[in-house]
Order: C-alpha cells, then structure tokens, then sequence
C-alpha cells in the first residue's frame, strides 16, 4: 500500500496494459508526480510483448521471460491495479465504467487496449476461429490449442488466416514448436498440415518485395501451403470458404486478420474511425474529448496513419507520458512525430530471423540473436527496478511540506489542498466532512432487514437493531490499515475478515458498523476513496444479510477500515461452534490456503509476482459463510477463522480449552502460490516473531525446524480460512462438500489426539 504526506490532487485512469501504458507506468515509478495518482484497470495481471509472443510459441521462451508483470510495476510505480473489465465511459461526470466494480473517476484517462479481431464479421468465424488478439488473452487459447493437437489421433490441419507478419509468424512458430512435440511423443511431425491464407497478393504486403520473397521461400520450404488473394468470408463448422470459392476443412483455426477497435468503443462517442480505432490528433489526445488519450493499435493517428505494429505503441510511451503530465499541470503539450521508417525483426520459428527496414531486408541467425538481446533488454526494463531510495539526489528538490504540486486546480481546489497539507484538527475536527460523507454513502445500498429499526440513512446518532425471540447476540469487531492499493478490493477483504469471528461461531451475521480512516485531500478524491472502499464492503455485508447500521469516518495518513458485527446463535447455543470443541480422533480441516502474511510482506519489496498477489485477494474476498454451515452440517464442534495469529497459534489457543493434543501434517498444508519461495527468500510479516514464540507449543520442532513449510504456520493470515475440525469418519465427506462449495484448496491437515502428559499439545508429522 503507498502512503504519502502529499494528498491526491489529480487522478491519471490507464485502461489497458499496453506496451505504452507500461513505459507511462515505469517513467511514472522513475519520478513521481507529486500530487498525481496513476491507477491502471486492465483484465490481466501479465501483460505480454507482442515482439517475443512468437518465441514463445516456438518454445524458445518461458512465460514469463515474455510477459511484464503489471502487478510489480504498479508497485515499483506507486500506482493502483484495479482488475476488472472496462464496458464504457462516462464522460460527462468524467468515470470508467467497469463490470464488476464500482465507477471510477478520472481527471485524464489513457487508453491502450490494442486491437481486437472482427471475427463476427464473417459468419461462422466467431464460433469455429481462434482470434489472436487481444494477445493478453491469447496464453490460454494456446496452450488449449496445443493439448487438443497433441492428443489429436492421426492427421492435424492447421490454417492460419492473415497473411502480415503476425500470421506468417504465427504460423511458422506454431509448426516449429508442434512438430517438435509431436517428434517429442514418437510421432510423425508430418502428421502436421498447415494453410495460411491471405487476401492480398503477396504475403508481407507492406514490406519491400526482397522481404516477401525471403518468407514465400520459407514457406515453400516448410510445406506452408500458401493461399493468396485468399480472402476469407465464412466459416461453416471447420470449413473455410473464400471469396473466390475455395474450401478448406481444418482441425483449428487461428485468425490474425480483420482487426478493430472494441465493441464498448461506440457507446462512447468518441470520434472512431472506420474499424473502430481511436481518433487522435498530434499529442495523442482524442478529436472530441481533450481530457482523453489513446496511445498504440486502438490510436489512429488522423494527422499521419500509422500501420499497427508494436514499434509504434512502445515509442508513443515516452510522449504520452509526456504530454499527460503536462495537461494536469495545465500547461501546453507536445507533438508526436512518429518515425518514417523502422525496423522490424521477423522470426521464422526457428532461431532465425529476417530484418525488414524500408527497402532493406536482410537474415541470418544472427539476426534472431541480435533480435532476442534488443527484446531481452526491453523486458529488463519491467522486471530489474531500480532501488528508487539509493537512486535518488540528496540534493533533488522534494515537494511536499506544507507545499502544493505544480498542478492546474481551481480556487477551491487550492484552499483545500492546502487544508490538507497543514495541520489538521484533531478530536471531533478530525472527522470527514458531512457533505462528503453523505455524498460518498449516499448511493449504498445496504440490505434491508427487519430486525433493524434505525439504520445507516437516518440521521438519528445510533442504529436501534432488535434482538429476536429465541436468540443471543454475537459481537465482534475487527481494524486494520490498508495493505492492497484497491480500495474496493480491501473493503472486500475488511468486510470478511470482520464477519469470519460471526460465521467461525456458527452465527449468522445481522449488523456492523463500520470505522474508517481516509487520508485527507480534496473532497472529490476523499468522496471517490470512501464510496470505492464501501461499496466492496457493502457487497459482502449484504451477500451475508447482514446490514450496514453507521459507522464514524475519521481523518489519518493511512487508510484503514474495520467493524463492528453483531452476530446472532440459538439462546441454547444449538450448532454453535467454539475453540473448546475438539474430541480425540477428530480430523482437523482448513478450508482456504496459507501464505497471506509473506506475500503481502514481500510486495513493498517487489520480490513476489503478480498473479500470486491476485490469487491470494481471491482467497481472501472469499466468504467464510457457506464453508461454516457446511462444517455444522457434518457434526464440527470446533471452529476458528485464521487471523493475526497464524495457524499454530490458532490451533494452540482451541486444543487448551478442549484439553487434547494435535497431530498437525505439514505435507498436508495448502499454501498460496509463491508463499513457499518468500519465506523460502527470508521474507515474513512484521508479526511473524511475535507468532513464533509459540513454537515452545511444538513437542518435536527440533525435528521440522528446517522444513520448508515450517515458517508458514506462523505465517498470520487476513481474511483466513475456517480451522475446524469433525468426526473423523466425516472428515473425507466434509472436504468433498467443501470442494464444491468453492473452497477447493480445502484439506485433512491433521487429527486430534487425547492430552497426553506433554505439556506441548501440538506434534508435527511431515
């Protein structure tokens, strides 16, 4: 999470993590704007380089040597990552739309989401054709292509339609890597049969007639069968059909033609051009609205058009990066000048490449070498950052103190920015406004309930909530800072660790209120913070019928959420469960996987990976609701949600009170991805020592200490899974049920035994 003294005075929206947005995103890390927050919503945590994706085809690449890893540049840039699809724009109340969360407001927005195949231009191809773009979501597509190919019995036929250089690398890399496979599994490669298909002429259209020459005789020589004023206008199942009349039956169908702007695009009234692109003038902002960019393939430059070819995404970085700094500073901005010519770098699946540059062409092996070290120092860029702390000048100029950022702000905005910036009031001046609160809360929806008389939109100063006939109140409450950059996301994951006390009891969640600290700023941008934070939360309060009542908003330097939960049992504490209700021969169960603690520790350090942050919040906007019933239903006694004080310390706190011992199996634990290499790397949460004191709990640590997962049951948890344990003979049961419920890491990770003389209740296995 990134604090700062300086408040938000402006707010830069990248949609899409296209390869100018990721050189925005890394100059932006290089040196901050003070005063500006970049945030970055795309689809995907990977983005990949459009310039290696054939290498990696072809085999030559790992994943990740070709993909930038978007959530450790946000991190090395200061900037938010909100995941999510985009669907619209509204520019009159200037927010993007989003489809599974909230608005969310810009003062400039950027849009790099490259191009996206026509395919339901031309019947049958939507249904039957694998499109390549966008390529952030090719990965899947292809690896599912290349597990049907290799279990495909006999015969395979290929055909590839686009005849540029994305179709005729594709193919060729695609023939190269499957016939090694096949070769691999003691088959004939020449069971492979591969079609491009071309509308032009010529494959290469757009290159010198030397360069197209080069690929024709690759093809030839690689049993390619070329298809040339080939233009093809339907699909009927896997047969293809071309203007002219030919037909074609293949096994797969790639599609590299025909590309355009997205769908959403026109309902923005933005001025597009024929297929969809982005109209943009000099400076890369759009014809009809100035407080709007596009940069790369979605772009279309009206002043000097532009083939689309990644060259010119990666160059638009630097004046893109340019020129929006300079409109939130009010200040004129600059032309782009593409180049007239430039180099391209062809591969022909093998390691061999042809360079193409205006009427130069020329190949070899060693252009593929000479290619493969330009991309790998391109990647190096988004993977080996910089230690911004040593880097910076002892005697560069800071901004900050009780002065304000070099931005274009009204009167208004001024005086509130220096209101910011200077010492606020403490006691009841420390609150948020009440125009800003309203405004913020006004929009929530929390759920109705008829056990609640007074709640969140009366203006009355307390919530009246009536206990029914027949049961007993639950309270719990819960608080803690922000460790995520989305505020929607932490209100999600702050909402469920609050009701995992509730549904870990067996109760079910009736009321909460809510306490928050929101950093100070302008208004606009306390307003957007609070309604982004609370509308994740009230998702899962009303998912668990459990409805918001009040709450008290507060100013501090960090964002920071928690709450209050009234939870309601049977008076006779009928299916309630408690630490105390563990039985010997019980089976102990943990529903969601470990590692939160390292891998949220390791992302200020940009040591952990994208994907493995993004699998850990899903874990953790996980509810706990369904998995507790589940466990009731199958006869648990004995129930906690892991928190603060990691799974040891869990699991000594309920074998005390229920006077038994516990076998715990650490071959059994389910971790988080990556949370094995950090503890691995030395990397543990702050609170990890004070957990580890409880190892004089273990009776045989002495045995485990140097086993790998052994850190991890200190490791503490936010947002945690349910500890629980059942009866033994249920336990394979329970585990099946919980799997379909969702929580598919569920696991038997050890079994209760009768106290022995020991006074250290808990014995590893492994």
């Amino acid at each position: 999470m990134q604090t700062s003294d300086q408040p938000i005075l402006r707010d830069i929206v990248l949609v899409g993590g296209g390869h100018s947005h990721v050189g925005v995103l890394r100059m932006f890390g290089m040196k901050p704007w003070p005063g500006v927050r970049l945030t970055l919503i795309c689809t995907d945590i990977h983005t990949p380089y459009s310039g290696m994706l054939p290498g990696y085809i072809a085999g030559h690449y790992s994943y990740d040597d070709v993909h930038i890893d978007l959530g450790r540049l946000c991190a090395f840039a200061g900037a938010r990552l909100f995941k999510d699809e985009v669907v619209g724009i509204d520019r009159a109340n200037q927010k993007v739309i989003c489809k599974n969360r909230p608005p969310v407001a810009y003062d400039a927005l950027s849009i790099n989401i490259g191009s996206t195949p026509q395919v339901q231009l031309v019947p049958g191809a939507l249904e039957n054709a694998v499109p390549v773009k966008p390529i952030a979501r090719f990965n899947q597509r292809w690896v599912n292509l290349l597990d049907r190919v290799k279990t495909h019995a006999g015969k395979t036929t290929i055909a590839v339609v686009g005849g540029g250089a994305g179709g005729v690398e594709l193919a060729l890399a695609m023939q190269f890597r499957l016939r090694n496979e096949l070769s691999t599994m003691g088959r004939n490669p020449d069971e492979l049969e591969f079609h491009l298909f071309t509308a032009d002429a010529d494959v290469l259209p757009t290159h010198n007639p030397g360069v197209r020459a080069r690929f024709e005789k690759v093809l030839n020589e690689r049993g390619v069968v070329l298809h040339r004023d080939a233009e093809v206008v339907q699909l009927d199942g896997h047969t293809l059909q071309t203007r002219q009349g030919e037909r074609l039956h293949a096994d797969e169908i790639m599609w590299v033609t025909q590309a355009g702007g997205a769908a959403w695009l026109k309902n923005t009234d933005l001025e597009l051009d024929s297929r969809g692109f982005i109209n943009v003038g000099p400076t890369l902002q759009t014809t009809r609205d100035a407080k709007i960019f596009a940069a790369g393939d979605i772009a279309n430059l009206t002043s000097t058009p532009l083939e689309k070819a990644g060259v010119f995404a990666v160059r638009m970085g630097k004046p893109l990066t340019k020129n929006l700094h300079l409109f939130v500073q009010g200040a004129d901005l600059l032309e782009y000048r593409p180049q007239k010519t430039w180099l391209a770098l062809i591969s022909t699946g093998d390691k061999y490449a042809v360079a193409s540059k205006g009427s130069l062409g020329f190949a070899g092996a060693w252009v593929w070498q000479w290619k493969d070290w330009i991309d790998r120092r391109f990647m190096a860029k988004f993977s080996d950052f910089p230690d911004m702390a040593n880097e910076m000048d002892p005697n560069a100029k800071r901004t900050g103190g009780n002065s304000t950022p070099n931005l274009a702000l009204t009167q208004e905005e001024s005086l509130q920015a220096i209101s910011a910036i200077a010492m606020r009031c403490g006691g009841c001046g420390a609150k948020v406004g009440s125009t800003v609160l309203s405004r913020a809360l006004g929009n929530l929806k929390p759920v109705d309930r008829e056990d609640v008389l007074v709640g969140l939109h009366a203006p009355d100063d307390a919530a009246i909530v009536k206990v029914p006939p027949g049961k007993a109140m639950v309270h719990t409450v819960d608080f803690f800072r922000a460790f995520v950059d989305d505020p929607y996301i932490f209100g999600k994951v702050a909402a469920n660790h609050a009701l995992g006390d509730v549904f870990a009891m067996g109760g079910e969640a009736q009321s909460a209120t809510a306490v928050v600290t929101v950093p100070p700023g302008l208004e606009s941008k306390v307003e957007e913070l609070l309604f982004q934070m609370m509308s994740g939360a009230v998702e899962v309060l009303n998912d668990a019928g459990c409805a918001l009542v009040g709450g008290h908003t507060g100013e501090g330097r960090e964002l920071a959420l928690g709450f209050a939960i009234n939870g309601l049992v049977d008076e006779n504490l009928d299916g309630v469960m408690i630490k105390g209700g563990m039985r010997p021969g019980d089976a102990i169960l943990l529903t969601k996987p470990i590692g939160t603690g390292t891998l949220f520790a390791a992302l200020p350090q940009l040591k952990t990976k994208g994907r493995w942050i993004d699998a850990a919040l899903e874990s953790m906007v996980k509810s706990n609701r369904l998995g507790a019933q589940c466990l009731r239903e199958y006869g648990s006694k004995a129930c906690t949600d892991l928190t603060g004080f990691g799974l040891l310390g869990h699991l000594v706190e309920m074998t005390r009170p229920s006077e038994v011992d516990a076998e715990l199996d650490l071959s059994a634990l389910p971790l988080l991805d990556g949370a094995l290499d950090m503890v691995s790397a030395g990397i543990v949460s702050s609170l990890q020592p004070a957990n580890v004191r409880l190892r004089r709990a273990i009776r045989n640590q002495a045995e485990y200490v140097n086993d790998p997962r052994y850190p991890l049951i200190f490791d503490p948890q936010t947002a945690g899974g349910l500890l629980a344990t059942v009866p033994g003979e249920k336990a394979e049961a329970c585990v099946a049920a919980l799997k379909q419920l969702g929580y598919e890491h569920t696991a038997i990770i050890g079994r209760i035994l009768p106290q022995g003389e020991a006074i250290e209740p808990i014995v590893l296995k492994g």
